[in-house]
Order: structure tokens, then C-alpha cells, then sequence
């Protein structure tokens, strides 16, 4: 479903990502994992055209994204988190939702500003992910985990085929994890592709079908998690001179 072509971007002198490729098979959950400063956020932030590519491509379906503006790759199908939640803080956690519901031209412009259809649609989406509860609290009395699963929601408004899912379980605590873990497992069983950047290992070894590993910029091995596990780049990568000295 997505392809990412020689992806590179550089920063006046500093390359963070380099020539980097790889691909999401449809209907998987595909890890991406890799050292602090691997260039992880950034390959994201280029797929999404939050920030413009030095160079590469990236291919959706068989078409090409990565000309395409932030919200022109959203409507191809194409939807992300960010590591810090992004909501508006004074409106409320059904609004910052309904914000993410898909423009349909200028017509839109004569609609309410939230119509009974997309208020039904919301709330359905609030009601699986179990927080119906907090749909009318304004975004600043949210927890950090309660904002984690705001923007999931905002996140399925869009109607998205595949999701980038950037620490999607950071910093929340144990019990609101495995409720994030089964919400992904449940989005998946329903056809969704999933993408996800965690530094958690548990949980992209127990979610994810394959994983990708970048480090310093470049992808190092791709595989199943059995395989990444084992893989000397990938321990190298992660502990340096440990392995050596271990061995």
C-alpha cells in the first residue's frame, strides 16, 4: 500500500534521513523502530509532507504523494498522530474531532458547523475507542492519555485506508497501554494498514507483523519480529559496544 522511495532529508549539513526505502503491505502493522536520533520522525513527517523530502518518492496505492499538500495526501487516504497532541485546547473533545471530518468543496461552507451526521459519526468513533464519556470536557482538561486517544479518533474522522501512528503510548500509563494495543489490534481486524513509530519494544513486538529499523538516517533490517530480534545490525544498533563486548 506504501512505498517509500530513496527518502532523504537534510538539514544544511545534517543529513536525518538518508536514501531511504521501504514498503507497508496492506492490512499489516508495520513497526518503526530504531535509536534515539535515527531519523524516525522525520521519514514521518516527509511520508505526511508535514515537511518537505530533499529527495525520494513516496507512493500510496500505486500513485505518487509526495508533491501533494499535507491535506490533499489526508483526502488520498493518508492520516497521522504527532508525539505531542495537537488538539484545540478551547474547544471540546467532540469539536476537535469533528474538525478532522473530510471537506467536500465549497459547499461545505453553507453546512452547520457541525452537522448531526458527522456528530453520529464522532460519536461512534468516541464510543469505540470507550471514551463517550469525555466529548463535551474542552482539550485542556485532558489527560495526556485521554489526549492520545482524542487524537485517534480525530485520526478515523478522515476515513483513512492506512494510519502513522507516532508513540502512540508514550507516556501513558500500563492499563491505558493495553487499551491503546487492543484499539490498534481491533482497527487492523477491520482492514485499517497501520504504520507506528514506538520506542515501546513490548508493544511493537507483540502488534506489529514486520518491522522496519532505521538508524543514523538509513534503514538497517526490515523482517518479522522474531527476525529483529536476532539480527546483529539491530542489536548493534541499539546497544553498541555491549554486543561486542558481551560476545
Amino acid at each position: 500500500m506504501l512505498e517509500v522511495k530513496g527518502l532523504s532529508k537534510h538539514f544544511g549539513g545534517i543529513t536525518a534521513v538518508s536514501n531511504c526505502s521501504f514498503t507497508v503491505e496492506r492490512g499489516s502493522i508495520t513497526g518503526l523502530i530504531g535509536p534515539n536520533g535515527a531519523g524516525k520522525t522525520t521519514a514521518f513527517n516527509c511520508i505526511s509532507r508535514t515537511m518537505t523530502p530533499s529527495s525520494g518518492e513516496v507512493w500510496l496505492d500505486g500513485a505518487r504523494i509526495d508533491t501533494l499538500r499535507p491535506h490533499q495526501i489526508t483526502a488520498q487516504g493518508l492520516s497521522r498522530t504527532f508525539q505531542i497532541s495537537r488538539n484545540l485546547a478551547d474547544m471540546t473533545v467532540l469539536e476537535n474531532v469533528i474538525c478532522q471530518s473530510k471537506i467536500r468543496g465549497w459547499r461545505d461552507l453553507f453546512r452547520p458547523a457541525m452537522s448531526k451526521e458527522e456528530i453520529d459519526k464522532a460519536c461512534g468513533i468516541l464510543d469505540f475507542l470507550g471514551i463517550t464519556r469525555i466529548a463535551h470536557e474542552d482539550g485542556s482538561n485532558l489527560s495526556y492519555g485521554q489526549k492520545k486517544l482524542m487524537d485517534l479518533a480525530a485520526l478515523l474522522m478522515s476515513d483513512p485506508k492506512i494510519i502513522l501512528l507516532d508513540e502512540p503510548a508514550g507516556g501513558v500509563s500500563p492499563t491505558l497501554l493495553e487499551e491503546i494495543i487492543g484499539h490498534i489490534r481491533k482497527l487492523n481486524e477491520k482492514g485499517l494498514t497501520v504504520l507506528i513509530v514506538e520506542h515501546n519494544m513490548d508493544l511493537i513486538m507483540r502488534l506489529s507483523h514486520r518491522i522496519v529499523v532505521m538508524a543514523q538516517g538509513q534503514v538497517i533490517a526490515e523482517g518479522e519480529p522474531a527476525e529483529i530480534q536476532e539480527d546483529p545490525a539491530v542489536l548493534e544498533a541499539y546497544l553498541g559496544g555491549a554486543v561486542e563486548e558481551a560476545a
